[in-house]
């Protein structure tokens, strides 16, 4: 568990630094310019370790240094802020994919409700598509604060309940699926 948070620290370094510095500065164009800054830094620095970086990471880079270097020059945060929407709406296309979960579903929830679990696939597609709109109508109000509140607070939260509410469910299904194979 702590390598997944560690994973999730580096893959949203760059929002996370961003934030920070926003929350002690108040300085849109300075709190841009340190995230572009140690997106650079952080692929600079795993390149020179040797690590290997995937694509993820510089499709990363690239939004940070387009999105962050266009809020710079227009002096307008909107850019930056929808960052975090491209990502969500990249990964929802991904979970577009029939049967993408089952490969990280237990055996037994695989083999006994493949169906729901596909089906649970294309929930998450959509949530990732609705929290990505989210981004945007927040980032289009301009408001950093009411934006760091939604993708710090809001997302995590969405993506916490989505879990909990298929893993119930999931628990369930197997439970009764595999009492009325026993019946």
């Amino acid at each position: 568990m702590k390598n997944v948070f560690a994973k999730l620290a580096t893959d949203f370094l760059s929002t996370i630094v961003f934030i920070a510095v926003y929350v002690i500065t108040d300085n849109v164009l300075l709190a841009t310019g340190v995230a572009i800054a140690s997106a650079v830094a952080q692929v600079v620095y795993a390149t020179i370790k040797g690590e290997h970086l995937g694509f993820m990471t510089y499709a990363s880079l690239a939004l940070v240094v387009v999105l962050g270097g266009a809020t710079l020059l227009t002096n307008d945060p909107r850019f930056v802020l929808a960052k975090p929407a491209i990502a969500h709406f990249a990964i929802g296309a991904i979970m577009l994919k029939r049967g993408w979960m089952l490969r990280y579903m237990p055996p037994i929830v695989a083999e006994t409700i493949p169906e729901y679990v596909t089906f649970a696939g294309y929930a998450w597609a959509a949530l990732m598509f609705v929290l990505g709109c989210g981004t945007i109508a927040i980032a289009m109000t301009g408001d950093i604060k009411l934006w760091a509140f939604y993708v710090t607070v809001v997302l995590l939260a969405a993506k916490i309940a989505a879990f909990a509410i298929q893993y119930v469910a999931f628990r369930i299904l197997v439970t009764n699926r595999l009492r009325a194979a026993r019946a």
